[in-house]
This record gives structure tokens, sequence and C-alpha cells, in this order.
């Protein structure tokens, strides 16, 4: 039996694109319609013009709607930015009785209190994301449900963002005419999409480079144990390129994506590139080994960043599936090879086919990992609030049969014992 159909919208510096999808009956991700519109109101993953950015919703959303023939009303977005900060926090809970086993809603209480945690002014948590659980000083419990114990403690990673970013994402959201389901910190949407359990549980980071933002998300044991958001992206390459060769933003962009390399020493000293000069001006030639010294220097700056990320969170030597370097950032050629270099460490590219039913080639495209990712976070949601749902309808039918009998019987027995009664007395 196919699930119900999800919208996911990843808001980007470069694109806004909402795909619509449903999971089919072997357990795949089919997309049944793709959107895309250029995004004009946001920079560095965050909104900075409300009404151009819904504009670009709007034209995104009704191209997704027409091409999969679905009326778009809710959608499961995600968030990106320079504002978002991930911490480590440990919570507890005294539990009252030693022989009731822990179950989910000790777990969910536990959490909802770390959402209860105080931030800085401005500030909000996004994700509470267990990593551990600690029961009566037992620790490296992954799952302590059906356990005994009076102490449950847990270790935390949480995500952090500020009120006002994710505030203007609703607000196009709402201003669109849609909804919002969820709001996903965008580089786990794309770990979702790209990264398999067995890499997970080795040890991997996920590099996926957009148009404004680089988002890291470090992974060991399963577990996320690290996430960070870099404020340079692709856009910024562009700008080099722009600068650097004196032509305009969409020539550097076209120069980018079809002779751009992200290592000069790859390239020949005698390939020229010519561009076509503005309003009757000389054309302008470019050689193809200098555009590559302008992309790796700025790439190089990046992977650092990168680097410095991976050796912060303390599990550099840990990561034994490497690099997985994803979104549209990671269609620059030579780029695996510049991050093994920096790095020292294996680098492959994820496409986020992994998971998808028989689709085109463009949504196999990295650019569409974060997209794909919310579609599935979102199927992920839909299934346990049915779950939910199903648990408290069974128990209201459970609670209403007790009562019912109750009454029930009362009334049986009084009638009973008025018709046993012999009238002649």
């Amino acid at each position: 039996m196919e699930s119900e159909i999800v919208v996911g919208l990843d808001i980007g510096t470069t694109k806004i694109a909402a795909l619509v999808g449903r999971r089919t009956e072997h357990g795949k991700i089919e997309i049944l319609g793709i959107g895309k519109a250029e995004s004009l109101g946001v920079a560095r993953g965050v909104v900075l013009n409300i009404d151009e950015t819904v504009r670009s919703i709007k034209d995104a959303v009704a191209e997704a709607s027409n091409k999969s023939g679905v009326d778009i009303k809710v959608v499961n977005v995600g968030i990106a930015g320079q504002h978002i900060k991930s911490l480590q926090h440990r919570g507890m809970k005294t539990r009252r009785s030693l022989e009731d086993e822990i179950g989910q809603k000790d777990i969910d209480e536990l959490i909802e209190d770390m959402y209860r945690l105080v931030m800085s002014p401005g500030e909000e948590i996004i994700h509470v994301i267990p990593q551990e659980y600690i029961v009566d000083s037992e620790t490296g419990i992954k799952n302590p449900i059906g356990m005994a114990g009076t102490r449950l403690e847990a270790n935390f990673h949480i995500i952090t963002g500020q009120v006002a970013a994710a505030k203007n994402i609703y607000k196009c959201i709402a201003k669109a005419g849609l909804e919002a389901a969820d709001l996903t910190l965008e580089p786990l949407a794309s770990a979702d999409a790209v990264l398999s359990d067995e890499e997970k549980e080795a040890g991997v980071v996920l590099v996926d480079i957009g148009g404004g933002t680089t988002d890291v998300a470090i992974f060991h044991d399963g577990i996320i144990r690290h996430t960070a958001v870099i404020p340079f992206g692709g856009n910024i390459i562009t700008e080099d390129i722009k600068e650097g060769c004196s032509i305009i933003k969409t020539q550097a962009e076209l120069l980018k994506v079809k002779f751009g390399s992200a290592l000069a020493s790859e390239n020949q000293e005698n390939e020229i590139v010519s561009i076509p000069g503005l309003r009757g001006r000389p054309h302008k030639e470019i050689s193809v080994k200098n555009l590559a010294h302008i992309i790796q220097a700025r790439m190089e700056e990046i992977v650092e960043h990168v680097y410095y990320e991976i050796r912060n969170s303390g599990f550099e030597k840990k990561l034994i599936a490497g690099i997985v370097v994803t979104g549209g950032g990671s269609q620059l050629k030579h780029i695996t090879q510049l991050l093994e270099y920096v790095t020292g460490m294996d680098t492959r590219v994820g496409y986020p086919n992994e998971h998808l039913a028989a689709s085109s080639e463009e949504i196999t495209s990295p650019m569409y990992a974060t997209g794909v990712g919310l579609v599935m976070r979102g199927l992920q949601l839909s299934q346990r609030q049915k779950a939910s749902e199903e648990k408290n309808t069974t128990q209201v039918l459970n609670h209403s049969k007790k009562t019912k009998g109750g009454w029930f019987d009362q009334i049986f027995s009084k009638g009973k014992q008025w018709f046993d009664e012999d009238p002649g007395n």
C-alpha cells in the first residue's frame, strides 16, 4: 500500500526547490514532481527579503503542483544559515517506580524537558537528538525501552537557531498560502538522502556545499555527533571569478559550471575560453588554468573550515567512511581530490538515489539532496503521527469499553434485581 504524499521545500540561497514524493510499497521514495525557482530573497541561507522569497516559493510550488498533479497545502521546510549552533547537554529524569519498565513516554518527557532549556536571548531550540542513555549509572545504552531503573539520563545533541530566522521562514510559508508541517536542519535532511546506515555506523562527515552556505554533519555509531554551518558556498566562488576575470556574474557562473575545476594542477596551460564582450567590445580570453587557480584558492578556504569542524568534533580519528560531499557545489570537477588532498580522508560524491525509486537523472543530482531528505523526513513524521493517533484511539476505545461495560453491568444488575423481586410481596 502506498503512503500519503509529502512535500519537501528547500529554501536555498541559489534556488528554491519543491519536491512532491511518497513512499512506494517497496519502501523506496517516489518523486512525483519537482519545481524550481531562482531564490532572490535569501542570502547565506537566511531570508532577507520576504516578498521576493514568497514569490519564488509560489513559483516553485506551482511548478511542482502542475508536474505532480497534487494540490500542495502543507510543506516540510529546511533551515540553514550562519546562526545555527550546536551544543551537548545531559538530561535526567527520576522515575517513581522500579517495577514499571522504561517506556516511550519516559523518553518523550526527557526530550520535552530539553526543549525547556534557557537559551541566549533571540535563540530557540530546533532539534533535540538523543545520543546515548544512562540507566542507573549503566552507560552506553542506545535504546532503554523495556529496561527497569529509577534514574534515566541521556546525553543530547541540541541544535539551536535564531528565533527571527525561523519566524521569517514561517512568515514566507504562510504568505505563500502554505502551512509548515516541520522545520528541519538542512544537513540532517541531506544526510538522510545520501548516507547509508553503514556509513553512519562506521563514522562519516557529510559536507553539503550549497550556494550560500556549506553544511557539515558528523556521524559515528549511527548517531549524529556534530553539526555546523559555514557561511561560504558556491556563490562566493562565482563572485571571485567575476572579480578576478573582470566579467559579469552570469558569465562567471557559466564559466564555473562548464569549465571550473577545484585543482589547477589538473588543467592544461594552453586551454583558453573565449567570452563575448559587452556591447560590441572585444572578446575576452580566459585561461582555464587561471580560472582553476581562482576556484582552488576559495575552495581550499572552505575545505579548511570543514576540516576545522572535523578536528573540533573530537571524532577525526574515528571516521572510517571518510567524507561524503553533496549539494550543488559537489558537481565542481576534482572536488573529491581537493578534499582528500587537504584532509587526508577518503571522499565520494553523495547522490540522493540510494532511497529513490527509479527516477530521472535531474532528481538524482546532488543539488536536490536536501529536498529529497526533507521528503523522507516528512514521511517519517507522518508515519509517527499516524502511529501515535492509532495508539491514542486504541487507548480511548479500551477505556470507553471498560467504562461502558461497568455502566451496562450496573443497569443490567439493577434491572435483573427489579425483575427478580416478587410483586406479590
